[in-house]
């Protein structure tokens, strides 16, 4: 055999491996083992599930993470605080500038140090615009899963401008690396201001236009009510937060629950929660927290303090020695930094990180179990997880 014969001979064999495993079933005594992936579910990341059938039915599931694992909380004990914001924005990649909060507010509690009234405003601005671009992307990718692919295009469409926005204030699209220890990096361009009010209005003619096509639709509906109940118990349980927890009728929110340096106390604006805990309820109280959030950031907008965007911080930042833990409602849920400080000019000597996704996927063993096969897009769909927010 010549050496090109043996390299289309090896070529042909990975490739029909690789089909073996994206694709996989084994018959036994039992029912069938589908192996779906890994594969690359649109913006989720690689995600592999195994599942054995009795027919069309699940009777076990099982996900298998890890595909993604990329070591981050081990990487932020050998960069500095400065590099850590870099890293981390990379976790929830669709949640962006929200990423960054909570470690900085982690450090800037073990300092002592708190931002001006301005840079916080401007923070929640910008946290809630992360949170609009991330879930306007899961109404429309959702609806595309399920077969409607109009409204995945106009979520494409409506969310270029939010992004766009945090473009031109931060200079980071996905990933801004805005925040600074003490504040931000910059204040918000000329007319950014104007130019944002406008978005978030046509950000709620995107949530009008949803319902236009999606609530109320028969085939939506049923592809979705009373698809992969999860009652409040379970969701305790399972430890669910954010929107996944919500839908199932647990009205609690970091942002209005707990003390925070951010403003969102001090703003009018409503928790959404919804008693049926189906795939429907989790669709819907996340459209509904796209509608409060656009309000949200209007109030901010109006009511933002004048003075300076960034404390006085030493040129070389020694974070004091100490521990401290810090969480924030992200787009996906309850996103902590348990900070670890030896006292050193470095990064942090521990850093682990709770991220929403990993706790959202770990009812889907339970979740799957006796539903059909086409059930189980559904379920994942509403669950809303990125890879990345789990392998961490």
């Amino acid at each position: 055999m010549t050496v090109t014969e043996y390299q289309k001979s090896a070529y042909i064999a990975s490739q029909a491996a690789d089909v073996r495993v994206n694709f996989q079933l084994e018959s036994d005594d039992d029912g069938m083992t589908l192996n779906m992936g890994p594969q690359h579910p649109a913006t989720h990341g690689t995600l592999r599930v195994i599942v054995r059938l009795d027919g069309e039915k699940v009777v076990w599931a099982d996900p298998a993470p890890g595909y993604m694992h990329r070591g981050y909380e081990k990487l932020c004990e050998v960069r500095d605080y400065a590099q850590v914001t870099t890293l981390i924005n990379r976790i929830d990649w669709l949640g962006s500038f929200a990423n960054e909060v909570p470690f900085i507010l982690a450090a800037e509690d073990l300092m002592g140090i708190e931002a001006p009234p301005r840079a916080q405003y401007i923070r929640t601005v910008l946290f809630e615009m992360a949170r609009i671009a991330n879930i306007t992307l899961f109404l429309g990718d959702m609806a595309a899963q399920l077969g409607a692919v109009t409204p995945v295009f106009y979520a494409f469409r409506d969310r270029e401008y939010v992004l766009n926005l945090i473009e031109s204030a931060t200079g980071g699209r996905f990933h801004p690396n805005f925040d600074r220890i003490g504040g931000l990096k910059d204040d918000l361009p000329k007319g950014w201001i104007d130019e944002t009010k406008l978005v978030m209005r046509r950000i709620r003619g995107f949530c009008d236009e949803m319902d236009d096509l999606l609530t109320g639709n028969r085939i939506f509906e049923a592809r979705t009510r009373g698809i992969g109940v999860v009652p409040r118990g379970i969701a305790l349980e399972y430890g669910l937060s954010g929107a996944n927890a919500r839908a199932s009728g647990v009205d609690f929110d970091i942002r209005r629950d707990e003390e925070s340096p951010l403003p969102w106390r001090q703003l009018d604006w409503k928790v959404w929660t919804h008693p049926d805990g189906d795939s429907f309820a989790r669709f819907w109280v996340r459209q509904q927290e796209v509608r409060e959030s656009t309000k949200m950031v209007e109030q901010l907008l109006d009511g933002l303090p004048a003075g300076p965007i960034r404390a006085k911080t030493p040129a070389r930042i020694r974070v004091t020695a100490g521990e401290t833990w810090v969480h924030t409602e992200n787009p996906l849920g309850e996103m902590g930094y348990y900070v670890v400080s030896d006292g050193s000019p470095g990064g942090p000597f521990r850093c682990k990180i709770r991220t929403p996704s990993f706790s959202n996927v770990s009812i889907v063993p339970w979740l799957l179990r006796g539903v059909y096969v086409p059930d189980v897009i559904t379920i994942l769909a509403s669950l809303y997880f990125i890879l990345g927010d789990i392998d961490r």
